[in-house]
């Protein structure tokens, strides 16, 4: 991702969050706006500990069975990005995050992710040597 885009997304999404919040603030009113905050920070952090800890459990039993756990290594990043989404304040964020959450939009990232990476090395970006030996 070029810089440009990350320095717009860190300076954007905030004012962006604090816009809907006031809108919110408006529509509802401060208590409700701030218990919504609160509620989905509290909420999101439980169910982010539930899922971390069965997706931890699934990559211990995996590998004590000798498999190498990668969907679940990379359903643990995205639970973790998540929770990280998720105690931010703010709406966009708490939607990203909970869409985290749910376990057929991490396989169609997972999905996604896949062939990007199997296209990058189809297209040379990406080299992978194995063995010694370098494969495309």
């Amino acid at each position: 991702m070029p810089l440009q885009y990350l320095i717009a997304l860190f300076i954007g999404l905030p004012i962006l969050e604090l816009v809907l919040l006031f809108e919110l603030h408006g529509v509802v009113g401060f208590v409700p706006t701030v218990l919504l905050v609160f509620l989905t920070g509290i909420a999101g952090a439980a169910l982010v500990r539930r899922q971390g800890l069965s997706t931890l459990l699934t990559i211990q039993k995996e590998l004590n069975i000798g498999n190498l756990p990668a969907p679940q290594m990379m359903d643990g990043v995205m639970i973790l990005i998540a929770g990280a989404l998720l105690v931010t304040p703010g709406l966009i964020t708490d939607v990203v995050g909970f869409s985290l959450l749910i376990p057929l939009v991490r396989e169609r990232i997972r999905l996604w992710l896949r062939k990007k990476l199997e296209q990058k090395m189809r297209d040379g970006y990406i080299q992978v040597n194995v063995n010694g030996r370098e494969t495309r």
